[in-house]
């Protein structure tokens, strides 16, 4: 699978809430050298995770509404009598 390539101004932004997060909830402060290279790692190592769960909820939401649209067209049915 291909990793995800963010545009350069996500990539900046999500690199600053990187440094944030690090610097809010570890007092710890990354450069932003660091905080890219962990943002790379966590997008190849957790993305395709993120992503697959992504797929399973869409495949789940077009089948429910597959048995939605195949209700609805056996609703639309007309009686046909039987001719003797």
């Amino acid at each position: 699978m291909l990793i995800l390539k963010l545009p350069k101004e996500q990539k900046e932004e999500l690199t600053t809430k990187v440094q944030q997060f690090f610097e809010e909830e570890r007092s710890e402060t990354i450069g932003s050298i660091a905080a890219e290279q962990l943002l790379d790692f966590m997008l190849k190592e957790i993305g395709p995770h993120v992503y697959n769960h992504a797929i399973h909820d869409a495949r789940k939401v077009v089948l429910e509404r597959m048995q939605s649209l195949e209700d609805e067209l056996y609703s639309l049915e007309k009686p046909v009598s039987a001719k003797r």
